[in-house]
C-alpha cells in the first residue's frame, strides 16, 4: 500500500489488483480563514511529498504560502511549519514545488512580487528556514521540474518559454540557457537531461540538454530528439509523466472532453499513440496531472477527483 496526497486529503489505496477498489479517507485538512483566488476561488493549488529524517512530509500550497505536514501517522497528521509566499492573497492561482538535496524550491505564477524561494527542509519536522528569496532570476514561473541526476532546474513559462538553471550550488541557481524554440512550455518531465516538454498548442517536444554540461557549449546547446505535434484528439498539451522503464509517456490535454493519451516513446523517431482513455464520468471531463508509479497511473481530474489506472498493458489502461 502507498499513501497518495490529494490537496490535502490523505488517501490509502490498495493497488495490488486491477479490480475496482475503494479509497479510504484517513485525514483531511483545510483552513477556512484562507481566501480563495479571485479568478477561480481555489484556495489550494499544488502538493508535494517526500521523506525527511525518516518522517513522511506532505507539502501543500495555498493563496497564503506553503504548508508543511508530518503525515507519518496519517490519522494523526499535523501541520509542522508554514512559509508565507512573497505574493499572497486572492491574486494567487498557482504555486509549484520540487525538492533537491534537502531544499524545497517554490515558485508562483502570479504577482509582480512573486519570487523564487528556496527553503531548507533538512530539519523537518522540527522546523524549516528560508535561505533564498529573490526575484533576481525570474518573477513568475508556472511550473518547475528538477532533474536530480544532473542538478538542473527547469522553470516553465518564466522569463522565456523555459529557462534552465544549474543547481551545482543548491542555494545559488545560475542560468544555463533559455529555451525559446516554442512560444510556451507549460510543463516538463526531465530524466538524465532528456526533457519531455508539454508545449500547449505546440504539442510535445523531446529535447536532449546534456550538451549544456560541455565546457564550451555550442550556440544551440540542445538536440531535439523527437516531437508529436499532430495526433488524434490533440488539444492544449498540458502535462505528462514517463514510465519507470522510459518507454511509455502518458500525457493530458487540458480541454473539456479530451482523452488522456498513452504514447510509445521507445523510438523518438516514431512516437505513436497506443491508447486513449478517460474517467468515464462525463463527456466533458478534463484530466489535469498524472503521475506514474510502477504499473499505476494516478490522475487528478478537474471535476472527477482522483482516478487510478492500471497501465501494465499500455494498449488497454483499466481504471481501478
Amino acid at each position: 500500500m502507498i499513501k497518495i496526497i490529494l490537496c490535502f486529503s490523505i488517501i490509502l489505496l490498495p493497488i495490488s489488483s486491477p479490480a475496482q477498489q475503494i479509497a479510504s479517507l484517513l485525514y483531511n485538512w483545510q483552513d477556512t480563514t484562507l481566501v480563495g483566488s479571485w479568478a477561480y476561488n481555489n484556495t489550494y493549488n499544488e502538493c508535494w511529498g517526500l521523506v525527511v529524517n525518516d518522517r513522511e512530509i506532505a507539502i501543500i500550497g495555498s493563496t497564503a504560502g506553503t504548508h508543511f505536514f508530518d503525515i507519518t501517522e496519517p490519522i494523526n497528521s499535523t501541520e509542522v511549519a508554514f512559509v508565507a509566499g512573497a505574493y499572497t492573497g486572492g491574486g494567487v492561482v498557482h504555486r509549484d514545488y520540487h525538492d533537491y538535496e534537502g531544499y524545497l524550491y517554490v515558485v508562483c505564477d502570479e504577482g509582480n512580487s512573486s519570487t523564487l524561494q528556496i527553503i531548507d527542509i533538512s530539519n523537518l519536522p522540527a522546523s524549516v528556514s528560508t535561505v533564498y528569496d529573490s526575484n533576481q532570476l525570474f518573477t513568475q514561473a508556472h511550473n518547475i521540474f528538477i532533474d536530480t541526476a544532473t542538478a538542473k532546474l527547469y522553470a516553465c513559462a518564466s522569463n522565456t518559454a523555459m529557462d534552465i538553471y544549474s543547481l551545482n550550488n543548491p542555494v545559488n541557481p545560475t542560468l544555463l540557457y533559455s529555451y525559446t524554440d516554442v512560444g510556451h512550455v507549460h510543463d516538463a518531465y526531465v530524466r538524465n537531461d532528456t526533457a519531455y516538454l508539454n508545449c500547449g498548442n505546440d504539442g510535445l517536444r523531446i529535447v536532449d540538454f546534456s550538451v549544456l554540461d560541455s565546457p564550451l557549449p555550442p550556440p544551440i546547446p540542445y538536440i531535439e530528439l523527437g516531437s508529436l505535434t499532430s495526433y488524434a484528439d490533440a488539444g492544449y498539451n498540458h502535462s505528462g509523466w514517463l514510465s519507470d522503464d522510459g518507454t511509455i509517456y502518458i500525457m493530458q490535454d487540458e480541454n473539456h472532453g479530451y482523452d488522456v493519451k498513452t504514447l510509445d516513446v521507445s523510438d523518438f523517431n516514431n512516437i505513436s499513440v497506443l491508447a486513449t482513455f478517460n474517467s468515464g464520468v462525463d463527456p466533458e471531463s478534463m484530466a489535469h496531472n498524472g503521475i506514474i508509479r510502477e504499473d499505476n497511473l494516478y490522475i487528478s481530474y478537474y471535476h472527477d477527483g482522483l482516478r487510478v489506472f492500471d497501465i501494465s498493458d499500455p494498449y488497454n489502461p483499466i481504471q481501478t
